[in-house]
Protein backbone atom coordinates (compact mmCIF):
# COMPACT_ATOMS: atom_id res chain seq x y z
CA UNK A 1 0.00 0.00 0.00
CA UNK A 2 0.66 3.80 -0.66
CA UNK A 3 1.90 6.17 2.12
CA UNK A 4 -1.88 8.11 1.19
CA UNK A 5 -3.97 4.88 1.36
CA UNK A 6 -2.13 4.07 4.70
CA UNK A 7 -3.44 7.38 6.34
CA UNK A 8 -6.83 6.91 4.78
CA UNK A 9 -7.57 3.43 6.05
CA UNK A 10 -5.95 4.62 9.21
CA UNK A 11 -8.50 7.76 9.36
CA UNK A 12 -11.18 5.36 8.94
CA UNK A 13 -10.15 2.65 11.37
CA UNK A 14 -9.91 5.49 13.34
CA UNK A 15 -13.27 7.02 13.39
CA UNK A 16 -15.03 3.72 13.39
CA UNK A 17 -13.25 2.81 16.35
CA UNK A 18 -14.14 5.42 17.83
CA UNK A 19 -17.75 5.20 17.02
CA UNK A 20 -17.44 1.46 18.10
CA UNK A 21 -16.38 2.68 21.54
CA UNK A 22 -18.94 5.36 21.94
CA UNK A 23 -21.43 2.75 20.85
CA UNK A 24 -20.42 0.68 23.28
CA UNK A 25 -20.63 2.71 26.45
CA UNK A 26 -23.91 3.96 25.69
CA UNK A 27 -25.02 0.27 25.40
CA UNK A 28 -23.11 -0.65 28.44
CA UNK A 29 -21.19 -3.71 26.15
CA UNK A 30 -17.81 -4.03 27.08
CA UNK A 31 -17.24 -5.80 24.75
CA UNK A 32 -18.02 -3.26 21.62
CA UNK A 33 -16.22 -0.83 23.69
CA UNK A 34 -13.35 -3.30 23.19
CA UNK A 35 -13.42 -3.86 19.37
CA UNK A 36 -13.62 0.01 19.01
CA UNK A 37 -10.55 0.74 21.17
CA UNK A 38 -8.70 -1.78 18.99
CA UNK A 39 -9.86 -0.55 15.31
CA UNK A 40 -8.87 3.12 16.64
CA UNK A 41 -5.42 1.85 17.60
CA UNK A 42 -5.07 -0.28 13.78
CA UNK A 43 -5.92 3.23 12.97
CA UNK A 44 -2.79 4.99 14.37
CA UNK A 45 -0.73 2.31 13.21
CA UNK A 46 -1.95 2.87 9.75
CA UNK A 47 -1.31 6.48 9.64
CA UNK A 48 1.91 5.85 11.55
CA UNK A 49 2.84 3.35 8.48
CA UNK A 50 1.87 6.09 6.17
CA UNK A 51 3.63 8.68 7.77
CA UNK A 52 6.86 6.65 7.61
CA UNK A 53 6.53 5.41 3.81
CA UNK A 54 6.13 9.23 2.82
CA UNK A 55 9.23 10.16 5.28
CA UNK A 56 10.95 7.38 3.14
CA UNK A 57 9.91 8.27 0.12
CA UNK A 58 10.69 11.85 0.69
CA UNK A 59 14.58 11.48 1.76
CA UNK A 60 15.18 9.41 -1.36
CA UNK A 61 14.11 11.66 -3.63
CA UNK A 62 15.86 14.32 -2.04
CA UNK A 63 19.01 12.19 -2.22
CA UNK A 64 18.75 11.77 -5.53
CA UNK A 65 18.06 15.07 -6.37
CA UNK A 66 20.75 16.02 -4.45
CA UNK A 67 22.88 13.66 -6.87
CA UNK A 68 21.85 15.05 -9.66
CA UNK A 69 22.32 18.56 -9.11
CA UNK A 70 26.27 17.08 -8.62
CA UNK A 71 26.32 15.39 -11.82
Amino acid sequence: MGSLTDKLKGNANEAIGKAKQGLGEATGSAKLQGEGALQEAKGHAQQAMGDAKQAAKDAANKAADAANRKL
